[in-house]
């Protein structure tokens, strides 16, 4: 049973907003971040939500390594495709413009396509293939990151967690949204797993000298350090399918740096050559299909949606009640959150008190 405590929504995004406004960006652009980390606990997912408000946006524009200030320059662009340099702006901005971007173009033309340069952390990936969705479109969205995942056969960290994100529009209350990482795992399962005191499950990390690491705390240190790096989707080898992951992982890489001309592998590390703190300077990629320019947005949704039902409805497995298809767990999560609000654990409780205090906003949580 969940016993922490809940924020409302309103409560929350009005709070996230000014906070955001505080620290120098602009009012637009703040509530396309808050909405953006609102819609990860929406969903439930709690790894991109309000848990990383503080870490990974409020500290990088407070240590200089974020600029609050978005400059989205479109540096070249054609009927179906653009190029998008984001200038170390807010990534959450920069992928919501890109994508509505392809969206408009696919609208036109059948098919948008937008490559993005010099980005930083973009939320959760889900988000922006579902603006495809709600336009009968299909979504596809990737990002590289910092490295942290060992190529096949390899024990040095190279690639990112590159999640490919696909989302489809149904008949369906919810889409299809596939929304996961190229590898096993990320580091904030194995945060957790330290957290609690359990083992991390063999074949999700390896060693420098290519073994099976399980120490979960150590692996903490390990990554930090370069001496532990994550395995791609499917574990260490080939055995278990790793070198999928890999080359899935590979493709994101590709995808995110190549058609923009931006960084890529250990370029991705956030420091420079003397060891100090710079910009992440991520790529991403967005693609919208249209499927009306098919034989019809109505004919892909009944299909697509019978094909979830005949997957749902499908023979289960001793012990399992129910078989779910990619997308609804999130949209269950939403219908139990969407009166309560998000729940807020202790951690976090004194982040945003913390935040509330050092920007003198006017704030009280009901957690005090």
């Amino acid at each position: 049973m969940d016993n922490r405590p809940y924020i409302s929504w309103d409560l929350l995004s009005d709070f996230m907003i000014s906070a955001f406004e505080k620290v120098g960006v602009s009012h637009i652009d703040a509530v396309i971040c808050v909405d953006v980390l609102l819609e990860s606990d929406r969903r439930g997912i709690e790894s991109h939500g309000c848990n990383r408000f503080k870490s990974i946006y409020i500290d990088r524009i407070r240590s200089g390594i974020l600029n609050p200030v978005t400059n989205f320059e479109i540096v070249r662009e054609n009927k179906a495709t653009a190029v998008v340099d984001g200038h170390d702006g807010m990534g959450m901005v920069i992928a919501y413009k890109a994508m509505k971007l392809a969206i408009e173009k696919a609208k036109e033309y059948g098919l948008g396509m937008v490559a993005v340069r010099n980005s930083s952390h973009y939320g959760i990936a889900g988000y922006y293939v579902t603006m495809a969705t709600k336009e009968n479109m299909i979504g596809i969205t990737g990002t590289n990151a910092r490295p942290s995942v060992a190529p096949t056969f390899g024990v040095e960290n190279m690639l990112g967690t590159n999640p490919l994100t696909i989302g489809l529009p149904t008949d369906e209350e919810f889409p299809f949204v596939l929304d996961c990482a190229t590898s096993i795992t990320q580091r904030g399962k194995i945060e957790y797993y330290a957290r609690v005191g359990k083992e991390t499950p063999k074949g999700m990390v390896i060693g420098k000298d290519g073994t099976s690491l399980t120490d979960s705390k150590q692996i903490l240190i390990d990554l930090l350090n370069g001496d532990a790096a994550l395995a791609p989707l499917g574990g260490i080898g080939e055995e278990m399918g790793g070198y999928k992951g890999y080359g899935y992982a590979t493709v994101v890489e590709i995808l995110s740096a190549a058609l923009q001309a931006g960084s890529y592998l250990k370029m991705l590390s956030g420091f420079d050559e003397k060891g100090e703190k710079i910009p992440y300077h991520l790529g991403h990629f967005f693609i919208a299909i249209d499927t009306e320019s098919f034989l019809g947005s109505n004919v892909f949704k009944s299909i697509a949606g019978d094909i979830l039902r005949q997957l749902r409805n499908s023979k289960k497995a001793p012990n399992h009640e129910k078989i779910y298809t990619a997308g609804e767990k999130e949209y269950l999560s939403w219908l139990e959150r969407k009166d309560k609000g998000v729940p807020i654990g202790e951690s976090i409780q004194k982040e945003f008190i913390e935040i509330r205090d050092s920007l003198g906003l006017p704030y009280r949580f009901p957690f005090e």
